[in-house]
């Protein structure tokens, strides 16, 4: 297992990967992802995914049966995406989709139906200028990380501004290029600080509380963190996206374990071998785990020749049964981990 904890009090356990890459083009249906970036849950169940190269929100479920898909095809009319980035519910169910092309946010509902949008780009309150990460806290008030503009923008869940923090720089509250958000249970609020390599921690008006990590590859550093999200328990999961890597850490930022992946192959991939046995085959006789030599001997080329590890993990999410999902954006599937 690939887990090296800490403590014995936390644990994760590996449940399932569920995705292979689609080979139709964009606005081609069929089950498969090609770079998904973003994904949640719905409160029955469903998994939405969203794709950045080939433009449309997936909907699949835990028994891995492919549900449909929307938002096909890229463009910037109402429905349509142009460079999707991260996507939320709040809590009628209604899934915000941030669009780093367009400078927008899209709502649809869960059958995939195109309700309102807002945003534009620009530096002034409430504009944006490249929207990543999207989260909402217990009273349906929409965080958008505002990439360029190095800020967090507060909305209402139908788009009017409220607040707005963060500025350009290397110092507390200050940020730069952040991407992934995530908000606690007491509606504190998570950024990954992406060229920062690290996670900061403020509270619901912006107030600067906590900063958890530095550059490098040991347990608690981080090296290009993509996102994060937060557990009941105040557990932080991070996507340390350079490092290929996923760390927990606790409530005071202490570190708890790393997962690196351990992926098996998901129904969809075994029933495309089986049908396509000529690929099936040489597969079968592939070394799917080789040992790198010293000078290969990094995160990135480890993940990009070992199939089951993580390579460039994106998305965490929790769902509300407390299970990790990993969205993996170059290998087109999330593998899935239960809290034990």
């Amino acid at each position: 297992m690939s887990t090296h904890p800490a403590t014995k009090t936390f644990s994760l356990e590996y449940v399932k990967t569920i995705g292979m890459i689609s080979a139709g083009g964009s606005g081609v249906g069929g089950r498969g992802f090609n770079n998904p970036v973003g994904l949640d849950v719905s409160s029955d169940g469903r998994i939405f995914v969203v794709n950045r190269t080939q433009i449309r929100v997936c909907i699949c479920n835990m028994d891995e049966e492919f549900l449909g898909d929307f938002a096909s095809g890229l463009g910037s009319e109402n429905g349509q995406l142009h460079l999707p980035t991260a996507m939320a519910f709040d809590s009628q169910d209604r899934l915000y989709v941030t669009d780093e092309m367009t400078h927008r946010v899209s709502i649809f509902d869960t059958e995939g139906n195109f309700l309102g949008k807002w945003g534009e780009q620009g530096d002034g309150d409430g504009q944006l200028n490249g929207p990543s990460g999207i989260e909402f806290d217990s009273e349906d008030n929409a965080y958008v990380v505002d990439q360029h503009n190095h800020r967090v923008q507060k909305y209402s869940r139908d788009g009017d501004y409220l607040l707005q923090w963060g500025e350009f720089g290397d110092g507390d509250g200050q940020l730069n290029l952040p991407w992934g958000i995530g908000v606690d249970a007491d509606d504190n609020v998570y950024v990954a600080d992406w060229r920062n390599d690290r996670i900061q921690k403020f509270s619901s008006d912006g107030r600067f509380l906590a900063s958890y990590g530095e550059s490098g590859d040991g347990d608690g550093q981080f090296n290009r963190p993509a996102d994060v999200a937060v557990d009941r328990d105040g557990y932080m999961y991070v996507a340390d996206w350079e490092n290929q890597r996923v760390q927990v850490l606790d409530s005071d930022g202490v570190f708890q374990l790393q997962l690196r992946g351990q992926a098996t192959l998901s129904q969809w991939a075994d029933d495309f071998f089986a049908a396509n046995p000529d690929e099936g085959e040489p597969r079968s006789r592939s070394n799917l785990t080789p040992s790198m030599p010293p000078h290969l001997d990094t995160p990135y080329h480890a993940a990009s020749q070992s199939e089951s590890l993580f390579w460039e993990p994106i998305c965490v999410t929790l769902d509300r049964q407390g299970r990790l999902y990993v969205t993996e954006s170059r290998r087109h599937r999330f593998q899935v981990y239960q809290r034990t």
